[in-house]
């Protein structure tokens, strides 16, 4: 591993993570706590991905391992996120009694690599376009005529599971396919069981969790490449990195939440959830609406204002570039762009 990526995953007081190769703020990722822990998935070499949960000290806590050791039998397969999530309040109430043993055999951040939370995923990425007024009123003039009327309704599109990318690994760039690369900051909803036409007052019980994820997008493609398709556009491979782990729904203050992109150290987005126009609860109601919804599913809420595309003149993401998405007190995305 490299002496970069080690600073990068240490620890800084407790607090933060130090980005040694980015200019600017440290990137801040709180630890772990046994009340709301912090869930994820992580690789050791070679090996397929394991559960992990994050502890005060910000190292990880391998949870088949730990309960194993422990003589625990878990109500979950500690090799599959979904099968943690789908196992409920149980799953978490084990994976705490983990956690409260203290940092006996536990593994330092930078031993591991750390997948999305949930690395492969057997359905699409739902997400949710034109959710932020202002990030709407940007696009406006972009859509040209007839695109500028607000919805009634969640505007939802897909992301295809190939996206998918891990919370530090690299987003591939081929400019045979775009040159035209964009951010998209935004809190991603991970659903917690199934349910179908699910009431908006209810919606919450069926919420596993939040994460960060940012709906890396090529906006050629998007807009006018091969007839301006969002779903292509939205779903090159790589481009929806994820992570760096799930936190409870009730640690989670969903209505309050700061959403920050940087490029190069340098902020582009820089919003609240606060001003989302269709608020967590409707979002799911009405994605549920005489469809299914699974333990596992993910939802990206929409993008607040400050993306490239909209800039004068426009800005796009380069290889070389680093991205980092953070939803302050829940974690940060750092992303290299990289030719592939």
């Amino acid at each position: 591993m490299s002496e970069t990526r080690r600073n990068f995953l240490k620890l800084g007081a407790g607090v933060a993570i130090a980005a040694a190769s980015v200019a600017g703020p440290a990137i801040a990722a709180p630890p772990g706590g046994i009340e709301h822990p912090r869930v994820l998935s992580f690789r050791r070499g070679q090996a397929a991905p394991r559960v992990g949960a994050l502890t005060a000290s910000g190292r990880i806590c391998d949870v088949g391992a730990a309960a194993k050791k422990a003589g625990t039998k878990l109500s979950f397969d500690p090799n599959s996120m979904v099968s943690l999530i789908s196992a409920g309040p149980r799953a978490l109430d084990e994976v705490r009694a983990l956690l409260a043993k203290g940092d006996a055999d536990t593994l330092a951040l930078a031993d591991v690599r750390l997948t999305s939370p949930l690395p492969s995923p057997t359905r699409n990425i739902y997400a949710v376009g034109w959710n932020y007024l202002e990030h709407f009123e940007e696009g406006a003039a972009l859509r040209g005529p007839g695109g500028a009327e607000l919805p009634e309704h969640p505007v939802f599109f897909t992301k295809a599971v190939g996206t998918v990318n891990g919370p530090f690994d690299p987003i591939p760039y081929d400019p045979a396919v775009s040159t035209s690369i964009d951010w998209e900051c935004e809190l991603a909803i991970v659903i917690g069981k199934r349910g179908k036409n699910i009431p908006e007052a209810r919606a919450m019980d069926y919420v596993f969790g939040f994460s960060v994820i940012n709906d890396t997008t090529a906006r050629d493609i998007q807009q006018k490449k091969h007839g301006g398709q969002w779903f292509k556009g939205k779903s090159l491979d790589g481009h929806g990195p994820m992570g760096p782990w799930i936190v409870p729904a009730a640690g989670v203050d969903y209505n309050n939440l700061q959403l920050i992109t940087r490029v190069n150290g340098a902020v582009k987005q820089d919003y609240n959830t606060k001003a989302m126009y269709f608020k967590v609860p409707r979002i799911v109601a009405e994605l549920s609406v005489g469809m299914e919804l699974e333990p596992g599913d993910v939802i990206a809420t929409g993008t607040p204002p400050g993306i490239g595309y909209a800039r004068k003149p426009p800005e796009f993401l380069k290889p070389g570039d680093v991205m980092e998405t953070e939803i302050v007190g829940m974690g940060t995305l750092r992303n290299e762009i990289k030719s592939v």
